[in-house]
């Protein structure tokens, strides 16, 4: 049995959460799998949101040239349904970060906020590079 992944970085996702009318947050990687989620939302809508979100997020980078200058990075995306919005954000190489708010939100706000996490999700989703020690432990002595 596959054992499910931990949810070790969703304590970071309910700090976007502090903004009044802002609902769920979810962490998602550019393959469509859930990577966090909020406390707030149950960890099967977090996946299946996670799924359609990244796809959200393909077609929204693939529609860049659309501002005039092909091959523009994508940054963010905004989604405006009759009771709110979506925020999809780019936090870090491969990895989405996505918030879920009421229509009566302070659209700044969350977007302040949510760029104040990726910067955190950075350096909590980049390891460092591994260095070269010395020789590898094979049984035989340093040249």
């Amino acid at each position: 049995m596959i054992e499910p992944t931990t949810n070790e970085l969703g304590w970071m996702l309910d700090d976007v959460l502090k903004v009044p009318e802002a609902r769920h947050a979810i962490l998602l990687s550019a393959d469509g799998m859930l990577r966090a989620h909020s406390a707030d939302i149950g960890r099967d809508d977090a996946e299946r949101l996670a799924a359609g979100l990244s796809g959200v997020q393909s077609i929204s980078r693939s529609t860049a040239e659309f501002c005039g200058t092909p091959g523009t990075p994508w940054r963010q995306t905004l989604i405006e349904f009759a009771h709110g919005y979506v925020f999809l954000a780019a936090a870090g190489e491969g990895a989405y970060l996505a918030v879920s708010t009421s229509q009566d939100v302070d659209m700044e706000a969350v977007t302040y906020r949510m760029h104040k996490l990726v910067d955190r999700l950075g350096r909590e989703l980049t390891s460092p590079v591994r260095r070269d020690t010395g020789p590898v432990a094979h049984g035989g002595s340093p040249a």
